[in-house]
């Protein structure tokens, strides 16, 4: 059903408290932590769900905060595990650093600038900004990039990502992180690509943004947020700023690798904020997805319906200004992660009468956690997607499968290995992070934590696609890597 007027015009003023649920919710809650969910399921569907503490210890995950959001309001939030070893209980106030989900709550403010007219998506962004200049390319002597390129990844920008700056390294300036200039660690941001043609995920365009509202805005990035979004959606607790104050620091939960060790340091400083700079929690982050289902309808704090429209319509490859669009039937839904040293989030909400979760977690494995709960979140509440996908098994003989082993690079991501252990064959696609391999055919595989199957070319194994997610991407063998 769709929520009332009066919970839209109350923000969730009636929202559950933090670490509580609605009574009417705690059986769904109980199904939830009881009923974990892989991407793929290849037996007994009852067999193969795992309790969310379980998997916690099995991931390697200190901390998970959780928020579920039913009819337009949070009925339920709370938080599992610790903040680190001999730290706080989490709960779902306990901040943690949200990494790409950063971007949709960094475009929300760009679209409030637009809102305004102090920005408009479809000018050239060079002729606005000030401080620093995009350089020209072949790309842009025809098609100079504009805002509405860069929200939604089609302005042919490099960098995917940014790794952050581990405690006591020096940390570059904005201009610096834009120009690849010492000390980033990040190539320089430049269009590498034909500008509005295709989608090109670039944590380096979002970069570019966030110089463009400092520009037109004369505010520093941290505070036009702060006045343009968190302050209106009652974000109280959430942040840009990098590093975060000591005090804040001292509650919030703090990074740990795929094995659950403590990033050295502590938490990584990310002067990319629009990219990958938000400190949030599950209650602030489920207030966000609350004003999207408002915004739709005509009620939010923020945004317009026009705005919310031209946010949530997809641009290319099902991604429109700061967020993903997805659903197979008509209900569509808006999805975002984030990846941050240590840190992990998951953010998906249904306009059409307004149900979601957000998940906020501090272990190198939580993606692969937080995908499982919002699939436990879909069963108790009867979403129409993220069901596991059915496959089916393959009989192979080790000895066949062994001509698979190596690593195979596929341009621009990056490179996994496949090699033999226990019996088996694993895939390596992060660091300190293995998955078995399930045969299923004579020369494909796939995997059940992740929606994810590599097939190789019927007559080499040298060469094939790797699917994840619905997109594709070939891959070549290269010369094996050391063993981690």
């Amino acid at each position: 059903m769709r929520p009332s007027i009066l919970l839209f015009a109350l923000g969730i003023a009636g929202s559950a408290p933090a670490g509580a649920e609605l009574p009417a919710s705690s059986t769904r809650m109980q199904q939830v932590e009881a009923g974990l969910l892989p991407a793929v399921i290849s037996g007994d569907p009852a067999a193969e769900r795992q309790s969310l503490r379980a998997q916690m210890d099995t991931l390697h995950v200190p901390g998970v905060a959780i928020a579920v959001i039913h009819g337009g309001r949070v009925v339920w939030a709370k938080g599992y595990g610790v903040t680190a070893a001999q730290g706080a209980a989490v709960d779902a106030r306990t901040l943690f650093q949200a990494g790409s989900v950063s971007k949709p709550v960094a475009a929300m403010a760009a679209l409030a600038l637009v809102q305004d007219r102090r920005l408009d998506l479809d000018t050239p962004v060079n002729t606005r900004l000030t401080s620093w200049k995009l350089p020209d390319a072949v790309y842009t002597r025809d098609r100079p990039v504009t805002l509405r390129h860069l929200l939604s990844h089609t302005a042919g920008t490099s960098v995917h990502g940014f790794a952050g700056y581990a405690g006591g390294t020096p940390v570059p300036t904005l201009t610096q992180v834009l120009d690849g200039q010492a000390p980033a660690n990040s190539a320089p941001v430049r269009v590498e690509a034909p500008v509005g043609e295709r989608y090109r995920y670039s944590g380096g365009g979002y970069t570019v943004m966030q110089q463009l509202l400092i520009d037109v805005s004369g505010q520093d990035f941290p505070t036009l947020v702060h006045d343009r979004v968190l302050a209106p959606l009652r974000m109280h607790a959430s942040s840009y700023r990098q590093p975060l104050p000591a005090r804040a620091l001292a509650r919030a939960a703090q990074p740990h690798d795929a094995n659950g060790t403590p990033i050295a340091g502590g938490p990584h400083t990310y002067p990319e904020l629009a990219a990958a700079g938000l400190w949030t929690n599950a209650d602030d982050l489920a207030r966000y997805a609350i004003e999207l289902c408002a915004a739709h309808a005509g009620r939010g704090r923020v945004l317009s319906a026009a705005s919310a429209r031209a946010m949530t319509t997809p641009v290319q490859d099902g991604y429109g200004l700061g967020l993903s669009i997805g659903g197979a039937g008509a209900r569509k839904y808006l999805y975002h992660d984030g990846s941050n040293a240590g840190y992990k989030a998951t953010l998906v909400v249904y306009p059409d009468g307004c149900d979601g979760a957000v998940v906020l977690s501090n272990g190198d494995q939580g993606y692969q956690l937080g995908l499982e709960i919002v699939r436990a979140v879909a069963a108790a509440y009867a979403w129409p997607d993220f069901q596991p996908i059915r496959r089916t098994a393959a009989a192979v003989d080790l000895a066949a499968q062994r001509r698979f082993v190596g690593s195979f690079a596929i341009a621009e991501l990056g490179t996994f290995r496949i090699r033999e252990a226990q019996g088996r064959l694993l895939v390596d696609l992060r660091k300190d992070q293995a998955y078995p391999l399930i045969p299923a055919s004579d020369h494909a595989f796939f995997l059940s934590a992740q929606d994810i199957v590599i097939r190789f070319d019927a007559s080499s194994p040298d060469q094939g696609t790797l699917d994840a997610d619905g997109a594709h991407f070939a891959f070549r063998r290269v010369a094996d890597e050391a063993t981690p």
